[in-house]
């Protein structure tokens, strides 16, 4: 039985079989991506570095429409926009039609992502408050999760780790993704050009406007997007900010004429289908790929980053920061809400989830382009200190998760049990049952 007081307990049996193979998606994703990074620090620190650089920095497109930009810069404004109006879709769906819709449920994931947000950006805060020179600015680098990275690191494990954990990071992930563009949006934006973001309201409502009324045709859509991501670009704004408000337009269920909810996935579902692979597969990776390259000049180089405030506050973010946060948070609100976690688990499960939170990269690596600019000598230090945090933040959750991995690989046998062949686990169908 499910009860509502339960912390990280199962929730639907349908909910937990689309999330196990949304996270199937994420893990190949998660390869291709430490695949491109390795390759841009390769490049990098090889006598090819300069031609890697060249690559980076080469630009192309129209000045008129403010889009003469660099390779480097298309792939953290355009196609970050593409992760981030998936993100937005998979959020709202949770919300809406998951089994996030229930206030109580999402009210963990929420919370454990705010606490995993402000204690590493308090670390670094506190690291860097007298280093000057506009250090500051890099405050948010170390507050996101790379859900695509913690689940590659995951499969290499082969853990059995739960899906109630699973879920709980592949939310929180999305959650602090999606508060870091808000944070972007409000504290990285130098410039900001009131007409254009005016105007981009127009393709904004226009996608709108279609999308609710279930139209899917590329031809009308696709433009529409672009048209809305060029304006908030022109505006100053960062442009995977419209990423994220056009996934939110985007309806979950579908319409009462179509047979409502119980009639099949709704059009937010269809087009992360549609988007997700091109998102986990050529968006994701080719940003790291454009993003994670820096030359690091050798051991005396690497010493002289790690001297850096910049380099050890993002360190000590994530790997101290998240642990502390996600799990502090998690347990405050258990603690305050008298709830209690779920019988399979043990807080040690949440510590472990709490440093696969330290896994930064995409977003940590956007911030750090956004606060000290693209191929700055501090930039360098945010790219060695995201890094060195996420591989120390790694390496330690492998260390504390493997400890348990023989009591997760029990409750996966247990749960995956199905006396009655009925397509859905016994331990599902008398929870459904109960209810």
């Amino acid at each position: 039985m499910q009860h509502d007081d339960t912390v990280l307990g199962r929730g639907s049996w349908t909910e937990t079989s689309r999330i196990a193979a949304l996270l199937r998606k994420e893990t190949v994703g998660g390869f291709l991506l430490i695949g491109a990074a390795l390759l841009a620090m390769v490049l990098a620190n090889s006598p090819a570095g300069d031609a890697y650089v060249s690559l980076r920095d080469y630009e192309v497109g129209p000045e008129s429409l403010h889009l003469h930009l660099t390779l480097g810069t298309w792939a953290a404004d355009g196609l970050l926009a593409i992760f981030f109006f998936v993100a937005g879709l998979e959020l709202k769906r949770e919300l809406v039609a998951g089994d996030l819709r229930d206030p109580r449920r999402a009210a963990i994931p929420i919370i454990a992502a705010v606490g995993g947000m402000v204690v590493p950006a308090l670390i670094f805060v506190a690291v860097n408050a007298r280093t000057g020179d506009g250090a500051l600015r890099g405050w948010a680098i170390p507050t996101a999760t790379d859900i695509a990275f913690a689940l590659a690191v995951l499969a290499v494990l082969g853990s059995f780790l739960p899906t109630a954990l699973r879920t709980f990071l592949l939310t929180l992930a999305i959650v602090d993704d999606l508060l870091a563009i808000v944070v972007i949006a409000i504290f990285y934006t130098d410039d900001l050009d009131i007409a254009y973001l005016a105007a981009a309201v127009v393709p904004i409502a226009l996608f709108a406007f279609f999308v609710q009324r279930r139209v899917r045709a590329a031809w009308l859509l696709l433009p529409l997007a672009f048209a809305a991501w060029t304006l908030v670009h022109a505006s100053g704004v960062h442009a995977t900010v419209a990423g994220v408000v056009l996934g939110f337009t985007v309806p979950v269920v579908r319409s009462a004429a179509a047979g409502g909810p119980e009639a099949g996935p709704g059009l937010a579902e269809h087009f992360e289908h549609v988007w997700r692979p091109i998102s986990a597969g050529i968006a994701v990776p080719v940003f790291a790929f454009f993003a994670a390259g820096v030359d690091v000049g050798g051991i005396s180089g690497l010493v002289d980053a790690n001297r850096s405030t910049i380099t050890y506050g993002i360190l000590l973010g994530l790997v101290v920061g998240k642990t502390v946060g996600i799990f502090g948070a998690t347990w405050l609100t258990a603690k305050f809400t008298h709830a209690r976690l779920d019988p399979d688990l043990a807080w040690v499960d949440v510590v472990g989830v709490g440093m696969l939170g330290g896994i930064g990269f995409t977003v940590s690596l956007l911030i750090g382009d956004l606060a000290y600019g693209l191929g700055s000598e501090r930039d360098d230090y945010v790219k060695i200190g995201v890094l060195e945090g996420s591989l120390l933040a790694a390496v330690l959750a492998a260390i504390l998760l493997t400890t348990r991995n023989r009591h997760y690989r029990s409750v996966a046998e247990a749960d995956a049990v199905d006396a009655d062949h009925d397509g859905i686990p016994d331990t599902y169908q008398r929870r459904r049952d109960v209810e």
